[in-house]
């Protein structure tokens, strides 16, 4: 089975070393690994253009894979990096089983919190609200409903894990619990 490996460590300056060792560890589980950068956009294009060659390319590899494992820990802000919450729900749209992982084990809500420096009201609906006027999401969840639920709805899991600060996106202790949870439950 091919695996898609999605997540925002394509961003850190060791991206290279992160991705090997991952691809080592899925064989190492008896998967395939598929995951961006495998092929890559002509280098003659730039701009919007190599943009978007890129993501077709991207979009090819995971219509090659049959379920994914998405690094959701929050980047750049308070919530999952937007490509890999697109890879997810790609992924989840075509109906393939998603597993996931996060290296902040702070549930979404409190990071929201956070946010808004503790700067809740609740409405007269009951509904929780930011200074801001916009309702939060209390269900402690590790982000937005719809990343849990496509996850979980598919009998995947998300793994919580607290890694140190300076390896938010390149500790894998997540990744590999994902990867034998998803052994037990797909090469069964």
């Amino acid at each position: 089975m091919k695996v898609y490996l999605a997540g925002p460590e394509v961003f850190i300056p060791e991206a290279r070393a992160v991705l090997d060792e991952k691809i080592e560890l899925t064989r190492a589980h008896g998967f395939v690994p598929v995951c961006p950068g495998d092929l890559e956009a002509p280098a003659s294009l730039k701009g919007k253009a190599r943009g978007l060659a890129t993501s077709e390319v991207n979009e090819k590899l995971m219509l090659s894979a049959d379920f994914i494992i998405a690094n959701l820990t929050p980047f750049r802000g308070i919530a999952a990096d937007v490509g890999t919450v697109y890879e997810l729900g790609f992924m989840c749209g075509r109906g393939c089983p998603a597993y996931a992982f996060t290296n902040i084990a702070t549930g979404h809500y409190e990071r929201v919190l956070d946010y808004y420096g503790g700067d809740l009201r609740t409405d007269e609906t009951g509904a929780v609200r930011g200074p801001d006027g916009l309702e939060l999401e209390t269900y402690d969840m590790v982000d937005n409903l719809m990343l849990d639920g496509g996850i979980e709805n598919r009998k995947g899991v998300i793994v919580r894990h607290n890694a140190a600060p300076d390896r938010l996106y390149s500790d894998l202790t997540g990744f590999k619990q994902c990867l034998t949870i998803a052994a037990r439950q797909l090469l069964a």
